[in-house]
């Protein structure tokens, strides 16, 4: 596998902590799972998987507390299939009628510099290569170029992306450590029709979060 390793920034950022049932909670860092949502922006294939090995945190940790708009529901599964086998159908939310208010707290003012390794899943491709992935990638990243917009924990807060190519160039992360608690890593896909969140227990030493593999066995379910 070869590492990669972009730096993500924004002017917001909500990496949403799952016990918080009503209101927007952010965790204090990026979760792996949002950072290989970033990466998989840039490039996914059925035949790769990518694994974030290592957050580092190069701005302060702030916090700003926002009031928004939100809608309460989503469309009906129901209703978009019957819309597909008839041909038509109402499909639209009506935001006056669905529109409610909710407070979050967001971290704002983010950057981090994320590290992940491309792993190639030969039985996917028989007919390629691990360098046609990795060249894929390197000539995405190093253009701004992606499939859909990377963004940070929430679709709305986008993030600007650039690809390092030399790490030890680049600033140091934060001098600070803290324990984080317990941090979602990724949800469990072997049941499709019922995923499960795994958690391990996040620390921040000098500014760097190091995330352990996902069958190690700081990775719970």
């Amino acid at each position: 596998m070869k590492t990669y390793c972009l730096e993500l920034s924004g002017a917001y950022a909500c990496f949403t902590r799952p016990e918080m049932k009503v209101e927007r909670v952010s965790y204090d860092v990026m979760t792996p799972s949002a950072a290989r949502a970033c990466f998989e922006a840039i490039l996914w294939k059925p035949a790769i998987r990518w694994h974030v090995r290592k957050i580092e945190v190069l701005k302060p940790i702030r916090w700003i507390n926002l009031r928004r708009n939100e809608v309460a529901s989503v469309v009906s599964t129901r209703n978009v299939e019957t819309a597909m086998k008839m041909g038509k159908g109402a499909l639209g939310l009506y935001i006056e009628e669905d529109r409610q208010q909710r407070a979050g707290l967001f971290l704002r003012d983010v950057v981090y510099r994320v590290h992940a390794d491309l792993e190639f899943l030969a039985s996917r491709d028989p007919a390629a290569s691990a360098t046609k992935y990795h060249e894929m990638f390197e000539r995405r990243a190093a253009k701004g170029q992606c499939v859909n917009q990377p963004y940070l924990g929430c679709r709305e807060f986008a993030a600007a992306f650039r690809l390092i190519t030399d790490p030890t160039q680049e600033p140091a992360p934060i001098a600070e450590t803290r324990d984080l608690g317990f941090m979602l890593h990724d949800l469990d896909f072997s049941k499709p029709a019922d995923p499960q969140p795994r958690f391990f227990r996040a620390n921040l030493e000098d500014g760097v979060v190091q995330i352990p593999t996902w069958d190690s066995e700081e990775v719970r379910g």
